[in-house]
Parts: C-alpha cells; sequence; structure tokens
C-alpha cells in the first residue's frame, strides 16, 4: 500500500510510465521519522524539500503546503495502522521529453516502513567503518540536497558489505571527509566537535541541524563546521554519524584507531528529552 500522488493505491503503472524519477533520476525526496504519530522536525524536512524542488526548477503545485504532505502522511499511517515509522516522501518531474523535460510538472509517491520504537535509540554493538576512495562527491549545491541520483553512495555501501564495514565515509574532490553512506558525520576532539561545513559538499542534514541547535547553548563543547581530512580521524576521541531515522550512531572503530561512546550516548538522551 502506498501513497501515490495523494491516492491510496496497491500498485501503479504510472510509477513507471512518465515517472522521470525512475528513468533519469529527475527526483529528490525527504526521509522524516514519525514518533508516536507525529511527524518529527517537519516544518526542517518541508522547507528543505521545497528549496531542493526549486533548486531543481520543478513546478510546485499551489496545494503543495506543509499541512497538505502532513494530512497525505497521516492517512497513509492510519491505513497501514503504524505509530511509529520511517516515511519517504518522493516528488518527481512527469512527462517524457528524454533527457530535457518537456514539463516542469511534479507528482509524488509517500512509502512507509514500520520502527519498532518512538524513541532513538543507543547503539552499543562495534561499529567500524573505512575510506570510499573510488568515486568522489562534488562540492556544489546538488550534492546538498537529496536526489534520486545516489549512485556513489550506493556503490560505497556495496563495498563496505563486501568488506564486511558497518559503513564508508565519502570524500570529495579535495580528498575532505563529506559524510558516510546515509549520515552527516560529526567528530568530538576535546571540547570541539566539528561536522563538515555545506560548502564541503554534504547533505544538509535535518538530525545534523538538530544537533548544532541542541548543542550551541552548551557551554562544555565548541561546535566548528570546518573540512575533515582523514588524518583528523586519527586524532579524534569520538565519531558518530547523525540521521533523523537512526538518530545517533557512534563509530567504534576506523583502521587502526578505536573511539569512545561516552559523549554521543548522552546526546542520545538529551536529544529524546528534546523531542519529548
Amino acid at each position: 500500500m502506498i501513497n501515490y500522488n495523494g491516492k491510496l493505491v496497491e500498485q501503479s503503472a504510472q510509477m513507471i510510465e512518465n515517472n522521470r524519477g525512475f528513468l533519469f533520476g529527475d527526483a529528490v525526496f525527504e526521509t522524516l521519522k514519525v514518533s508516536n504519530n507525529t511527524l518529527l522536525f517537519l516544518e526542517d524536512h518541508y522547507l528543505r524539500l521545497m528549496a531542493a524542488m526549486r533548486i531543481c526548477r520543478m513546478e510546485i503545485p499551489m496545494n503543495f503546503t506543509m499541512e497538505f504532505l502532513e494530512e497525505q502522511v497521516a492517512s497513509l499511517m492510519a491505513k497501514v495502522s503504524f505509530s511509529n515509522a520511517r516515511v519517504r516522501i518522493t516528488v518527481f518531474r512527469i512527462g517524457s521529453g528524454f533527457y530535457t523535460p518537456d514539463s516542469n510538472n511534479v507528482e509524488f509517491v509517500i512509502t512507509a516502513q514500520s520502527l519498532s520504537s518512538s524513541k532513538y535509540q543507543v547503539f552499543s554493538e562495534p561499529y567500524e567503518v573505512e575510506l570510499f576512495k573510488d568515486f568522489h562527491l562534488t562540492k556544489q549545491l546538488l550534492s546538498t540536497i537529496k536526489t534520486n541520483n545516489k549512485m556513489i553512495h550506493s556503490l560505497a555501501g556495496i563495498f563496505a558489505k563486501e568488506n564486511e564495514y558497518s559503513n564508508c565515509l565519502l570524500i570529495n574532490e579535495e580528498k575532505n571527509i563529506v559524510e558516510a553512506i546515509q549520515s552527516n558525520l560529526f567528530m568530538k576532539i576535546g571540547n570541539k566537535l566539528v561536522t563538515p561545513p555545506i560548502s564541503d559538499g554534504c547533505q544538509n542534514g535535518i538530525m545534523r541541524k538538530q544537533i548544532i541547535k541542541l548543542l550551541q547553548k552548551n557551554e562544555m563543547v565548541i561546535i566548528e563546521e570546518k573540512s575533515i581530512s582523514p588524518f583528523d580521524l586519527q586524532k579524534a576521541d569520538e565519531l558518530f554519524l547523525t540521521n533523523v531515522v537512526s538518530g545517533i550512531q557512534p563509530i567504534t572503530k576506523y583502521r587502526k584507531k578505536k573511539y569512545v561512546t561516552d559523549f554521543a550516548t548522552q546526546l542520545v538522551e538529551i536529544l529524546n528529552q528534546s523531542i519529548n
């Protein structure tokens, strides 16, 4: 069961025909978390989605309001009887025109996967990462939004799976670390918490934004947005990843370096308190 362009359907041939997201990756998306039937950080997600559609020169329908999208998600959640879920809203350009679109009109599809808990969890299992160096992300505006063109991230996932890593860190053309496959990266050195700047090509992550906002008033931590080189990882006390669905994932090992997870564990508790 999916919500396809405002209609609950079992399946639709239109998802393939004239779907430029499927044909050319001509689509943008948002992944949200529903906690106890509430869409978390809805306004931030909505504004990022609108910005992505404008950057991609998509026509934004008049009814495409934040309230409309909230209603569409709610109708799907009620139909599938989920109270906690991972929800993806994909907006794609429709029509043919081959590489050059013959229109900028859009349709959308919403999918939901059930989650077992409404709260963000503390992850204590080993989590080893490695650099993915086969292909580089670029320092440009398109790299910062969520489009259906995620080939580099997919290949990094395959590399991680084949080599038994939990995740991979992606680099840009200047060989600085940008992000992980599906997450933003934070590095703690002493009382400094460093994350790559958006200008390096990382995703403008919603959870990244929430973490920065939560800690800006914390006098015990200094937040810096600056480039991170692979050599910096060896100096770090902690590394962790942020993602709006999983929350905060501590990294326990990178090559020969092992990390503690104390700060990340505390941060999960602060995040849950802020949501409640």
